[in-house]
């Protein structure tokens, strides 16, 4: 509204000369006014002292900062109401919520920071990282084709692959694109006191074994005979059957032994194919020591426990067998990936065939072996039993 030039005071003493007996016209004139202004001034004023005109102009000034006051807490009220569903924990969702604001109702931004409580340094900041969609597709291709590989592997996996990225950002792009492995609930294991197993000092000198049972589509069952070699945690042997006895574990230890020689030490549970006589002649005849773990202890043939739960989690459970030939097939090209190209993180990031290379074997039997054997009151040992 234009601003009146005549003071409240100057208005009443317009008033006053007209009521004084001077015609309107004149006082008009004098003081260059309309007489519809004189007339609305005297319809507001008439009767008026100053000091009332005072106070009505206070009571109209202070009407007209309440509704003000009101209407600005009303619309408040409804920009808050509008977003109260919205999470604003991270400051992009800050950012959106002041955005929405400033379309929605029509405001500055300024007073949706006000009102939301946001920092308007971090509505107007404006990221200068590097484009990482490079990186998150290739990731997301890496875990597709490693469904349970962890944001670790799959970072050593990017490492060979000449693309060098920081723990912490590749976590974060790890979770943002939502690749978190699913934890699948395990049975439970065994209660005893846990004795430190000791690792062996190379190749050769200690092998785990260890029998692992699964199904074909058609419901018929199958076990696998997996053997591991400590140190380089190379997985020697995936023999599958829907029978295993101790003389086809003979076989497939004769089959290993002629690639890569005899083991010092072979490392077994209690279970009938390990404790027949075809295992106790073989490890006579070789020169083999054959170490039993305690009963109901398996955490005491851990190495071969690890490799079962990562076979089971990466291969077994991952894979809908249609025959026993399929699940040979399948085993092997696994325990090729497995020895060539998974990376380990207990070898560093290597692979088992790695570690193999730049390691030379120990000596066979004829000679005393390195102090890979585990505690005696953990277990029972053999050698040279008379059958």
């Amino acid at each position: 509204m234009k601003k009146s030039r005549f003071s409240e005071e100057q208005i009443i003493g317009i008033l006053r000369e007209q009521e004084a007996g001077r015609p309107t016209a004149e006082v008009c004139r004098k003081h260059g006014v309309s007489e519809a202004t004189f007339f609305r001034w005297k319809a507001k004023y008439g009767g008026l002292e100053v000091s009332e005109a005072k106070r009505l102009k206070t009571l109209e000034d202070e009407n007209a900062r309440l509704k003000r006051l009101l209407a600005e807490a009303m619309l408040d009220n409804a920009v808050l109401k509008d977003l109260a569903g919205k999470k604003m924990v991270t400051p992009a969702a800050r950012r959106a919520a002041v955005a929405h604001a400033q379309a929605v109702h029509g405001i500055s931004q300024r007073r949706a920071c006000a009102i939301l409580g946001v920092d308007r340094s971090s509505v107007r900041y404006r990221s200068r990282r590097m484009d990482d969609a490079p990186l998150r597709i290739r990731l997301r291709e890496l875990a597709a084709q490693r469904r349970r590989f962890g944001y670790r592997r799959l970072g050593l996996l990017l490492t060979r692959e000449g693309v060098k990225v920081n723990a912490k950002k590749l976590l974060r792009i790890y979770r943002e694109e939502g690749l978190r492995v699913r934890r699948r609930g395990g049975r439970k294991r065994a209660l005893g006191t846990r004795a430190p197993v000791a690792v062996p000092q190379g190749p050769n000198q200690r092998w785990s074994l260890d029998f692992v049972s699964d199904a074909l589509s058609d419901g018929r069952r199958f076990r696998i005979l997996a053997v591991v070699d400590d140190f380089t945690r190379e997985c020697l042997c995936l023999a599958a059957d829907t029978s295993l006895s101790g003389r086809r574990v003979v076989r497939e230890l004769d089959a290993i032994a002629a690639r890569r020689g005899w083991p010092v030490v072979c490392v077994s549970d209690n279970g009938t194919e390990f404790t027949s006589m075809a295992i106790l002649a073989w490890a006579q005849e070789r020169r083999v020591e054959w170490h039993y773990i305690a009963p109901g202890k398996p955490f005491q043939n851990a190495f071969a426990e690890s490799f079962n739960g990562r076979l089971r989690d990466e291969c077994l459970n991952e894979t809908l067998f249609t025959s026993l030939t399929h699940a040979r097939a399948v085993l092997e090209a696994w325990r090729s990936d497995y020895n060539h190209v998974r990376p380990h993180t207990g070898l560093g990031g290597a692979t088992p065939i790695e570690v193999a290379t730049r390691t030379s074997p120990q000596p066979g039997p004829g000679h005393a072996p390195a102090p890979v054997a585990i505690n005696a009151h953990s277990g029972h040992h053999m050698r040279g039993l008379a059958l």
